[in-house]
Parts: structure tokens; sequence; C-alpha cells
């Protein structure tokens, strides 16, 4: 007598990941595309010169480069690099042919003196910023004038100004004011485009995890759950986690800025009021005596 054969096994369908796959892909390049143009632009504005003043082959060129800017101290540092051009200077433009001095406009803190035949050295000067407060971070912006006159041997002789920015940070546009043998500017400062992203991602991701905390919140209070301290310690985790994420937005902003007000306190008093809701609840439950009586 034959054996029974044993019963075939039920065919199961072969799931694709293609469906899955493909979208996920397409989001990465998506996302790659407009990361490298914003860094494009961004690298872009960072190298870029402007150039105020005048162009004649006599004349004294300032290179002013933005190295920071503190919104909570109202000031931008500049670091002055002087070339005499024609005439007006020697070896290479590295030294004046006379004492020269440039007189500033009155938002920078201090004049420029070299002495004649001197090689000439680079200096930091700061710069006084107004408008704006650093409490609208990450919306702040602020503006300032940049300007500088050129003496020589007690004569005033043209100048050209050449500004650029370093600080990653900002995004500074500069208008040109007009001037004669004067070299004015007007700047205008706002925060850079990966900064105000950043920092807007931030708010949604603190909302996000207040919401979170306040679904399982919802559920543990629902269900009397009692005392989960799994849960509990994820919500504490979570609570103390998020004032250090705070803590990482770039340019250091103070507390009580609209990224706070938007956002953070609010995430954090509902994750708070959470985490002790779930604690008072959780431990009512726990010494409530049972529905069933033995007895």
């Amino acid at each position: 007598m034959a054996a029974p054969s044993d019963p075939p096994r039920p065919h199961r369908p072969r799931t694709s990941l293609l469906p899955v796959l493909l979208p996920l892909a397409v989001l990465i390049v998506v996302a790659v595309s407009v990361g490298s143009w914003l860094q494009f632009s961004e690298r872009q504005a960072v190298d870029t010169v402007h150039t105020v003043g005048s162009t004649a082959a006599d004349r004294v060129d300032v290179e002013a480069n933005v190295q920071y800017v503190d919104a909570a101290a109202r000031e931008l540092v500049l670091r002055i690099r002087v070339a005499p051009r024609g005439t007006l200077g020697e070896e290479e433009g590295n030294a004046p042919v006379a004492d020269l001095s440039l007189e500033t406009s009155t938002a920078t803190l201090g004049d420029l003196a070299f002495k004649a035949h001197e090689r000439l050295t680079t200096r930091d000067v700061k710069v006084a910023l107004t408008g704006g407060s650093i409490s609208d971070y990450p919306f702040d912006t602020y503006g300032t004038d940049i300007g500088f006159r050129a003496l020589m041997g007690g004569e005033q002789v043209p100048v050209q100004l050449l500004f650029a920015n370093n600080d990653t940070l900002f995004s500074i546009s500069a208008t040109p004011l007009p001037s004669q043998q004067v070299a004015v500017a007007e700047l205008e400062l706002n925060r850079s485009a990966s900064l105000l992203l950043f920092a807007c991602f931030m708010m949604v991701v603190m909302w996000a995890l207040a919401a979170s905390v306040l679904i399982g919140a919802w559920y543990l209070i629902t269900r009397n759950q009692g005392v989960v301290w799994p849960a509990l310690s994820w919500m504490a985790a979570t609570l103390f986690a998020l004032a250090a994420f705070r803590n990482t937005a770039p340019g250091t902003p103070p507390i009580g800025c609209v990224l706070d007000w938007f956002a953070f306190l609010w995430a954090e008093t509902v994750i708070a009021l959470c985490l002790i809701a779930v604690v008072v609840t959780g431990v009512r439950t726990a010494l409530r005596p049972d529905e069933f009586d033995p007895t």
C-alpha cells in the first residue's frame, strides 16, 4: 500500500518591494537636489564681492570682510585690509607713500591710521547694528552702514570698498550709496536660508514629540494601564532631551525668543503635564482595590 503523499503547501504570493523603493528613491533624489541647490546658492552668496566707490587708477582699496555677527551684542566684526594703488602705494601696494588715515562711518567703532612707508597690517573693527532684536530669532533682521574716507598726507584721495561676508549664519546684502570719493554701503542682515530651515525643522520636531507624548498619555490613562515604567521613562527622557535639542540651535538664541514661544516652551509644558497625569492616574489605578472579591 502506497504511503499517503504530503498535502501541497499553500502558495504565498510574493510581495514586491518596488512600490516602496521607487517612491523612496525619488524622495531621496529630490531631497539631495534641493539641498545641493540651497548649498550652491549660499556658497555663491558667500563668494560674492560687492564693489563700492571710485575706480580711479590712483586710489585706496579697502577690503572689508565680515568675520562674524554677534546679534546679542548688536555688532559685527569687520576685517579690514588696505591696499593703496597706483602712485599712492609702494612695494606692490603693501605700503603707502605718505601717512594714511581712514575715517569710518559713525556706526564703525574707531578710525584707522597707517604710517608712511610701513607695511600695512590687517585690522579688525566693530560695527554697531541698528534695528531688529535677537528675541525675534530665527526671523530677526538688522541693518547698518559702513563707509570709508581716505586721507593721505592730509589730502583726500579716492577710495574703493570691496565688501564680502564670511559669516555663514547670516545673509548680508550691500546697497551702494552715492558719494564722491567716499565709499559708503548700506547693509541689511538676515538669517541664512540653512539656519532658517533648520530652526523651522526644530519647531516641527518639538511639536511632533509633544503630540507623540500626548497620544501615549491618552492611551495609558483611558486604558487604566497603571504605572507603566517604560512609558514613564520614555516621557521623562523626551522632556530632558527636548531641552538639549533646543540648545543645539545655531547662533545660541536666548531664552524667550520666537523659537521658544512658537514651539519649545509649549512642547515642554505639554510633555510635563502628560507625565504628571500619567503618574497620578497610574498610582490611583494601582492603589484601587480589585473589583473581584473572592469572599
